[in-house]
């Protein structure tokens, strides 16, 4: 059902959108349209690369799901950036890990409670996450705000740009270490790769072949660079409308956007009760957006007129700690219930009311 709703999307949101941008129509219709292509487009991204991902064994899926998870993002991001809307990346950056860390997983943990009492996932990925987690967005972000305070523009970029190459290295050791050195170390038997519930293996079929996955995978992201660019020159005039910030702009409705069918895979899987793969989903693309994307992304700046810096706001910052730390704080025992849900999704709240009213 839900994919015969995306599929229609598609059919009618590429042309749509083809003809909204030739034909000058109203931005504030087109922004919706956008939104829904896009979310709609990512859908097939990430069916695509899922079928690439069991043909091709564990570990080049791995590298698939990781290369691809925020695919989406990164192209709105890079067209962001090349228009100079430096505030609206940062932001987006900012509420793609409130979005994961709170939205995505609270809606796990609350979902998945309702029809479980208790949820099990593998407590010793929860805690070396939890450690990139410290890194990745308490370390490397928090540093560059506290010494650019008294650098200039040329020096702060420097330091981010430094900064960016340790973080990409460090996430490219950290998949090494999980697909290659240390796969299935820490994993418990009922839990690994290819098992059912009972611990028997089960083979899985891929949605696609090898030829028809890669050809949706390129027309779609294909599609997605051509619609976000679209979807950027927009972000001013809905703005003025709605009364909405750059920061509110970038932290809820980019970050929503780009990861839109990404959360309601996560979701899904904590309905199924498969919570390693829904814990995974919502903490390993936080530790995408922190050590890979956001890098990147800075990097890719040193090629445009106006550079981006690794120095959030203080509320960015001052969010995206405190939701690692609860984050930390839930997941760490490898146990979750809709409560626990709850408060992740309170405290989202709480954030994006903050955003809203700034």
């Amino acid at each position: 059902m839900v994919n015969k709703i995306f599929f229609f999307l598609v059919i009618i949101g590429v042309p749509l959108s083809v003809a909204g941008s030739l034909l000058h129509w109203s931005q504030i219709l087109m922004f919706g349209v956008y939104c829904l292509t896009i979310v709609s487009l990512a859908a097939y991204m990430g069916r695509a690369t899922e079928s690439l991902a069991v043909i091709s064994g564990p570990r080049i899926g791995g590298l698939l799901n990781a290369t691809f998870g925020n695919a989406v993002e990164l192209i709105i991001s890079i067209f962001a950036l090349r228009e100079g809307l430096i505030e609206i990346v940062l932001a987006s950056l900012t509420g793609s890990v409130l979005g994961n860390l709170l939205l995505v997983a609270g809606l796990s943990f609350f979902v998945g409670g309702l029809k479980f009492k208790r949820q099990k996932f593998n407590v010793y990925d929860a805690r070396h996450n939890s450690g990139l987690l410290m890194f990745g967005v308490i370390v490397a972000f928090v540093i560059p705000e506290v010494f650019s305070m008294d650098m200039s523009d040329a020096e702060a970029i420097s330091l981010s740009t430094g900064i960016s190459i340790i973080l990409i290295v460090l996430y490219l050791a950290a998949l090494f270490f999980k697909l290659v050195t240390h796969r299935g170390v820490y994993q418990h038997v009922s839990n690994q790769e290819g098992s059912d519930a009972g611990g028997k293996h089960v083979h899985e079929e891929p949605e696609w072949s090898r030829k028809k996955a890669m050809i949706v995978l390129a027309l779609s992201t294909a599609a997605v660079a051509y619609v976000s660019e679209s979807l950027v020159h927009t972000f001013e005039t809905v703005g003025d409308t709605f009364g909405w910030s750059e920061l509110f702009i970038g932290v809820i409705i980019v970050a929503i956007v780009g990861n839109a069918a990404e959360h309601a895979s996560a979701i899904i899987m904590a309905y199924k009760n498969k919570m390693d793969v829904a814990v995974e989903i919502a903490v390993g693309s936080t530790l995408q957006v922190a050590m890979f994307v956001a890098p990147l992304l800075v990097l890719i700046s040193l090629f445009f007129p106006v550079q981006m810096p690794l120095v959030f706001t203080l509320p960015e910052l001052v969010t995206m700690v405190t939701a690692v730390l609860l984050m930390i704080v839930i997941s760490n025992d490898g146990e979750t219930n809709w409560f626990e849900g709850a408060t992740l999704l309170a405290a989202y709240l709480i954030m994006g009311i903050g955003f809203y009213l700034l």
